[in-house]
């Protein structure tokens, strides 16, 4: 089989569409950011944004079988191909939209071939910046690709949907198992903080009282009694790293807006310290509280709070991330976007707190630790699993589009 190069803007057009400032501000959309976006896949957890109230680079347009391809951060290999959606959706200005000219292209070829290692390895290398890479849209759109005949195409990509659908269906798998592993680590965490008995569950109907179960030997608390909030701001001079709370690690390094730090006004950012209690208050029905072991900085949008010596502090960042918690600080939450709601800290104030001993408190986080790193550890085996996966389909893909493997 012979491949050839060509210029990706002979065989795609580049962001053909886009929301004008003139569209009504009641228009509704699903909203695809770059963090929406791995290696071949769009994620189906959308934010639903009305565009009066949309982030300001919720602009592009594409259509199915386009495909995008972020042009920041380039380092994340974010890039899909485009399928049926349910109803509007929009994507970031961080994304290249390139539509393939089906007379020349079929665009589950061009997909297979952006994806490859020789293509993304380019875009990686063309990029500018050390901890923010990226591409102009009009240096990714003049770079050359592997280019065959529509027969060959249609060749290579009858292969390359069989043989990829199989390793595809593995990492499916592989994130059910890493969501199942999170949920159980959920499960065990919510019973230990709330003393359940063996047996008992939490139930949705929890969600409207927290304390629901708990031993009768435990006194009981309100947040605003026992957690105090810091009124520490940043000034000029960082204390150290941006930090943000993840769903499942807790209180973490951002590396999501790494190579931003520098253009930050960290003026306007509060700091946290080890043993305070951070809180994203629109993110709280996610798990969006957590312990610092850092000291750092955190977005306008968190609030840090000192925590009473009634409290075991790794105790406290169990409480919070548990289920019962999630689903309490979900049916609380206000806001127009079900996706950003806020807790306020009037509210939050007024959240009943279980206080069982210190000893016991002690007792529950040594349980939970040991536990919560048994799963870190098995969640880290899956991830090493999933990219050597993800590597071996990207080198395959490589090897066929680039004529280094024939296909029958």
């Amino acid at each position: 089989m012979t491949v050839e190069t060509q210029p990706l803007w002979t065989l795609t057009s580049l962001n053909d569409e886009s929301l004008p400032d003139t569209t009504p501000g009641a228009y509704t959309f699903d909203y695809v950011d770059i963090s929406n976006v791995t290696e071949g896949h769009i994620s189906d957890d959308l934010e639903t944004y009305a565009f009066r109230d949309a982030p300001s680079r919720a602009r592009r347009v594409a259509r199915q079988d386009d495909v995008i391809i972020s042009t920041v951060r380039t380092y994340l290999r974010a890039i899909a191909r485009v399928g049926e959606t349910e109803g509007p959706t929009v994507y970031s200005t961080g994304f290249a939209v390139l539509r393939p000219d089906r007379d020349l292209v079929d665009p589950r070829y061009i997909s297979f071939v952006l994806s490859s290692r020789q293509v993304m390895d380019e875009i990686i290398a063309t990029s500018v910046g050390v901890s923010y890479p990226a591409i102009q849209g009009s240096a990714l759109h003049r770079m050359r690709v592997p280019y065959c005949s529509r027969e060959n195409q249609a060749a290579i990509v009858s292969y390359l949907e069989r043989e990829t659908a199989e390793m595809d269906s593995v990492l499916a798998k592989m994130d059910l198992l890493s969501e199942a592993l999170r949920e159980r680590a959920r499960s065990v965490q919510t019973r230990a903080v709330f003393g359940l008995a063996a047996g008992q569950r939490h139930s949705a109907a929890d969600a409207h009282s927290p304390l629901s179960g708990i031993p009768e030997h435990w006194d009981r608390t309100k947040f605003g009694y026992d957690f105090t909030e810091s009124t520490e701001r940043n000034g000029d001079d960082p204390p150290g790293p941006l930090l943000s709370i993840s769903e499942y690690r807790g209180v973490e390094l951002n590396n999501r807006t790494e190579g931003q730090q520098a253009s930050l006004d960290v003026s306007k950012y509060r700091v946290v310290r080890p043993g305070q209690l951070a809180a994203n208050m629109m993110w709280l029905n996610h798990g969006g509280l957590g312990v610092s072991s850092l000291t750092g900085y955190i977005s306008p949008d968190y609030k840090a709070f000192w925590i009473s010596d009634r409290f075991e502090p790794r105790y406290v960042h169990h409480l919070f991330r548990s289920s019962r918690y999630i689903d309490y600080f979900a049916a609380i939450a206000t806001g127009v976007r079900p996706n950003a709601q806020r807790v306020t800290k009037t509210v939050l104030d007024a959240t009943p707190v279980p206080l069982p001993s210190l000893d016991e408190q002690v007792r529950i986080a040594d349980e939970l630790d040991e536990a919560t790193t048994r799963v870190d550890a098995m969640l880290a085996k899956v991830a090493d699993l999933k990219s050597l996966l993800l590597e071996r389909r990207a080198a395959l893909i490589t090897d066929v589009v680039t004529g280094n493997k024939e296909v029958a």
